[in-house]
């Protein structure tokens, strides 16, 4: 029987009352320690709706990042201005990092500060996304700093990664993900391919520092970015980041693919560069469309991308994360768990019709 592996990206919609809570507390009306009961039960609330849409492997639905799955570790730090990049979207509206206004680079806080809880309300294993070591490297000003240079900066933060994945790990992480959502981006900023090269580089140098057998239960997830229903470099096309893409020391790769406009073209590339050693966890959950997939849409979904990836090779995954901001209210949770589910049943729909297939062709 051909088994499928299936998992989510991590981020979960907030609810309304945790986001209500977060805006209290940041206008100065709700201490922190209602804040931390806040966010408490809404990582437990997560966890019990992700288990029963009977996906494999959960998440904690990223609730701790109170305000974004990109600035996480740094918020409160008091060497921070909120003066840093734009990154702009599609539909016109705009992020703006954090800028570092003084050395040390440290993190403030953990991807992996909700495991102890999380393992309470569950057996199953469970996936922690991190934010990548080149989306951070953005946080360094343009000008630089006058006491603390950039090789100093990034000799800090790979060291800072190093500590949140190894952390992890010894959490209770079955994997941990790596968002790398500036990859395509870093294209479309520098259609010459040398800030993509250096984004490569930069987290090599990260997974460098980790074993073969480690590398296995690390993944890199790449997408054009989902935030209130828009994308940031959806235009960019693939063929200018997969063969780069899998140059990076992982074991796994999740694959923006159902919202692509030729995902055929796009896994024919997959296939023509991804490693013997790393498996490509492909899209069939569009996380822009509100439309709810069926399990027979996403079952159709996957036996394309069977047509191009090795099985042994192959797993699936949503797009992106659901509403990786915290004001993002354009999906709502039943609709992200309704959508998980669909992709958890598609998946072994197709793995049972490929196991048919396998036994007519044996047989």
């Amino acid at each position: 029987m051909i088994t499928i592996p299936t998992e989510a990206i991590g981020s979960i919609p907030r609810t309304q009352k945790l986001m209500e809570a977060q805006r209290l507390y940041d206008e100065g009306k709700l201490d922190s320690k209602m804040m931390e009961i806040a966010y408490d039960e809404a990582v437990v609330e997560a966890v019990k709706q992700f288990e029963a849409t009977g996906s494999p492997v959960l998440s904690d639905g990223e609730q701790r990042k109170t305000h974004s799955f990109v600035t996480y570790s740094v918020e409160g730090g008091d060497n921070f201005a909120p003066d840093g990049i734009e990154i702009p979207f599609q539909d016109g509206h705009v992020r703006r990092l954090p800028r570092l206004t003084a050395g040390p680079f440290r993190f403030i806080k953990n991807a992996y500060d909700t495991f102890p809880l999380v393992k309470r309300h569950t057996d199953k294993p469970v996936k922690q996304a991190i934010i990548s070591v080149s989306a951070l490297s953005l946080l360094y000003p343009v000008d630089g700093l006058p006491d603390y240079s950039r090789e100093e900066f990034l000799d800090d933060l790979v060291d800072e990664q190093e500590k949140e994945i190894r952390g992890c790990f010894a959490a209770g992480a079955c994997k941990v993900q790596i968002d790398f959502t500036e990859g395509r981006l870093a294209i479309k900023l520098d259609p010459s391919g040398s800030l993509l090269t250096a984004f490569i580089e930069l987290n090599n140098r990260v997974l460098g520092r980790f074993s073969d057998v480690e590398r296995q239960k690390i993944g890199i997830h790449t997408c054009p970015g989902a935030d209130h229903d828009s994308t940031h470099s959806a235009d960019v096309d693939y063929s200018e980041l997969l063969p780069s893409l899998f140059e990076l020391k992982a074991g796994n790769f999740y694959i923006a693919m159902a919202g692509e406009a030729d995902p055929d073209r796009a896994l024919r590339i997959v296939a023509r560069y991804l490693k013997p050693h790393q498996r490509a966890f492909i899209g069939v959950i569009d996380v822009i469309d509100p439309a709810i997939e069926t399990p027979e849409m996403v079952c159709e979904r996957v036996l394309a991308a069977a047509r191009h990836i090795p099985l042994d090779q192959l797993g699936t995954t949503d797009d992106c994360g659901f509403s990786p901001f915290c004001d993002d209210v354009s999906t709502t949770q039943e609709t992200a768990f309704a959508k998980i589910r669909a992709r958890v049943l598609g998946t072994a729909m197709a793995a049972e019709k490929l196991s048919q297939e396998q036994g007519r062709q044996n047989g």
